[in-house]
């Protein structure tokens, strides 16, 4: 004789190592930081687009490659923290993160267009930020694979 087991409970979640999480999260934010900086410094120097400020600000382009660069770098601990969210309370959370950094960076990416700087540092400022929502997008997910644990199913019981 067999029986069947059926449970009322809802199957388990899996645990997320937070700890793993966001150090992964720190660590995107620094590389997505640097990214910022060499986009910068690619674009004016060696391309001589205006990138963030007027061409007669230098290689470095002021104060705002700094900024840029730490607006990478928090924007990628808020990914970190959107991420830690969807892990804990939605069914997919892979798939909605996806969806939201999709959307992010298509934002960042026509930003540009909506200033009058020439043509040339428009496409050049899109292009550095779709490399940064691929890279953030990417190494945030790759980190929440890492941190995800699947969580123990529990047993049936015996049949007597």
């Amino acid at each position: 004789m067999t029986s069947s087991y059926q449970s009322t409970r809802p199957p388990p979640r899996p645990a997320v190592d937070a700890g793993r999480l966001w150090a992964g999260g720190a660590a995107t934010a620094v590389v997505a930081a640097l990214i910022a900086v060499v986009g910068v410094l690619v674009g004016r120097g060696l391309f001589g687009v205006e990138v963030l400020a007027p061409q007669g600000a230098g290689v470095w382009g002021g104060a705002r490659t700094g900024w840029y660069a730490l607006g990478a770098g928090v924007l990628s601990l808020l990914a970190t923290g959107l991420m830690h969210v969807l892990l804990l309370f939605t069914p997919r959370p892979m798939l909605f993160f996806g969806w939201v950094v999709a959307l992010a960076t298509l934002t960042a990416m026509l930003a540009p267009f909506v200033t009058e700087n020439d043509v040339g540092s428009r496409f050049f400022t899109a292009g550095l930020n779709f490399i940064l929502g691929v890279a953030t997008g990417s190494l945030i997910a790759g980190s929440a694979h890492a941190a995800v644990r699947a969580a123990a199913l529990p047993r049936a019981p015996r049949p007597y």
